[in-house]
């Protein structure tokens, strides 16, 4: 075999493992952005520590321990006013984590749209944390018919996720708060209107001072495990 020849073999030899290797890291990103339905590169959700807080529920789970009490942040509301999360206290909020390329966030949306509206009597509010580029949320938000508020970041917005204990974007994510501003849960991945009302009614028990907080993260826990135990996919 010549010089020339042999070269080329090698070149297309190269090539093909290019290929297979570019291959196999997509299959196992793609595995990991699929898990429990979130949109997450590979390697960055962290392993269950026994430590953080049991406002938890099931998911990657972030690195750090989730607050007790609602963080204190602002951002951008549509019109660009600066806004602070705390203008929606007295109520209970629903606070999710998005991003426009997230699959996920967009399958949410009909479901937050009916909890905005079915809920709103109770002192429950929806609030979604858009983590983009503003004109992509706002035509987003057009186009999508989202009626609910909407605060708009990029880094600020990823820190009012850190200071939630998500340190990694793992999208989406939502943040359930009783009327008192304490965190009753954080769900990660796509929520469905099983976990979302059984969470709601831990919420309204806290409200209306049937139960404690860690009584009502215990129950929440526990039922949400036996939600996924049914319907395991």
């Amino acid at each position: 075999m010549n010089t020339s020849v042999l070269r080329i073999a090698c070149a297309a030899l190269l090539v093909v493992l290019g290929i297979w290797a570019g291959a196999e890291f997509y299959s196992s990103r793609g595995a990991a952005q699929r898990h429990h339905g979130i949109s997450v590169p590979a390697g960055e959700a962290s392993a269950p520590n026994p430590s953080d807080s049991d406002a938890m529920v099931p998911g990657p789970l972030p690195s750090s321990k989730i607050p007790d009490r609602l963080p204190q942040f602002s951002l951008a509301d549509r019109a660009g006013k600066a806004t602070s999360i705390a203008s929606f206290g007295g109520k209970s909020l629903i606070i999710n984590f998005w991003a426009t390329w997230c699959a996920p966030c967009r399958s949410e949306i009909p479901l937050l749209e009916t909890l905005y509206s079915e809920w709103a009597g109770r002192d429950v509010s929806v609030v979604g944390i858009a983590v983009d580029y503003r004109d992509k949320v706002l035509e987003f938000a057009d186009r999508f018919k989202i009626r609910y508020p909407l605060l708009i970041g990029e880094q600020d917005a990823l820190d009012a996720a850190a200071s939630l204990g998500v340190e990694s974007p793992v999208f989406p994510f939502t943040v359930f708060t009783d009327r008192r501003g304490e965190i009753v849960a954080l769900f990660i991945g796509e929520l469905h209107r099983p976990q979302a009302e059984l969470i709601l009614s831990e919420v309204q028990n806290l409200n209306k001072d049937l139960v404690q907080l860690p009584a009502a993260r215990r129950a929440i826990e526990e039922g949400l495990h036996a939600l996924t135990a049914k319907n395991p996919g």
